[in-house]
């Protein structure tokens, strides 16, 4: 579930996705009974940053934080390779693409959006009063890759390219080949060339980056977060790498306080101790393949993914709103797909503990 509105008394209430309470009250299910198979979030909070969150803090927390964001800069900087001039940092990667769409997306802009893909792109892309220029993905025997064919026509109407790699959500990675071909076409529009923004949030489950391409490529934006192989969505933390120039035109957008003390020293302390990051998602991955084969042995088929997540199909719209239907009223979230989304008939379902995954599998054959 997603992009949902809620009522209080008369009045309609936007938000994102509906909170486990909301959930519980309208499915008839404990509040402590929700399980999100929706949020690509990790089933465990990390462990090792007790430190961290007793302080003290630099600066005090009765002051503003530092505006350069010294310490995590640098925390980032070192685990990726990097100057700490090539970071820009944020509060979660969704302000990072905040910050990208504010500095490259002018108003009656136009941006490509490959589909399908994580949906704040094409919000992104509408608050600035710009285009998406929607391109459709491959198909399941492609893997859902770029269709390059049609996309690399279209770069010259375009002043971003917003790609995630892994894709979210359909789970799969995009061979290294496609975006080359992508980054040398653009590098061939010279300076009207857009920046292609290269979301990584899936990143440490594959080990593969773009981040040493960016000398190459000045338009390229590589987009980090702490949210999914660190389990520290609840901070807020994202960051973006770059060559020095582009870095310098974000810097000029990104706001000066966003990020708090509290999460910028978390941050950067968990950048530092990446083993708890290595063995979340060694445990991820071993989960992730015993519920794919608990899926498939219940009637389900899940495509196959490198992220914390399986897109699974059930057949068609309708029956994947009435699998939907019957996992959420034991308090069980998937994410679902509208039926003019090219992924209906699907659900997303997020990894999570041995326990909780035996819940959902249990609950299909209810």
């Amino acid at each position: 579930m997603t992009d949902a509105a809620r009522r209080t008394g008369t009045t309609q209430v936007y938000t994102w996705e509906p909170s486990n309470q909301a959930i519980a009250a309208r499915y008839g299910v404990r509040p402590e009974d929700v399980v999100r198979f929706d949020t690509n979030t990790s089933p465990a909070e990390p462990d090792g940053l007790a430190g961290a969150l007793a302080g003290p803090f630099d600066p005090s927390l009765n002051e503003y934080p530092d505006s350069e964001y010294a310490e995590l800069t640098a925390a980032a900087a070192a685990y990726t390779g990097v100057d700490p001039g090539e970071i820009v940092v944020g509060a979660g990667a969704d302000e990072v693409l905040d910050i990208i769409a504010k500095t490259f997306l002018p108003a009656a802009g136009a941006a490509i959006v490959p589909i399908p893909t994580y949906g704040m792109y094409g919000v992104l892309t509408s608050q600035r009063a710009a285009r998406a220029i929607a391109v459709p993905r491959r198909g399941t025997d492609g893997a859902f890759g770029l269709d390059l064919d049609r996309l690399l026509p279209l770069l010259a109407e375009a002043q971003v390219v917003w790609l995630a790699v892994p894709n979210n959500p359909t789970g799969a990675d995009e061979p290294e080949a496609n975006l080359l071909a992508l980054l040398d076409a653009a590098a061939a529009l010279g300076p009207q060339a857009p920046a292609i923004v290269v979301d990584e949030a899936y990143h440490e489950f594959t080990g593969r980056t773009a981040i040493p391409l960016r000398d190459r490529y000045p338009h390229l934006i590589v987009v980090r977060t702490l949210s999914k192989a660190f389990a520290l969505p609840g901070i807020r933390i994202g960051y973006a790498v770059a060559a020095r120039a582009t870095i310098a035109r974000l810097e000029r957008v990104r706001p000066p306080g966003s990020v708090s003390t509290v999460s910028a020293t978390i941050g950067a302390a968990a950048l530092r101790a990446p083993a708890t990051a290595v063995e979340n998602v060694r445990r991820l991955v071993e989960e992730r393949s015993r519920f794919a084969a608990a899926l498939t042995a219940a009637g389900w088929t899940p495509h196959p993914s490198v992220t914390n997540f399986l897109l699974v199909r059930i057949g068609s719209h309708e029956q994947a709103e009435e699998a939907a239907e019957r996992l959420l009223h034991r308090g069980l979230v998937p994410r679902t797909f509208g039926p003019a989304n090219p992924l209906r008939g699907h659900l997303r379902l997020t990894v999570r503990s041995t326990v909780e995954n035996m819940r959902l599998i249990e609950a299909i054959g209810a």
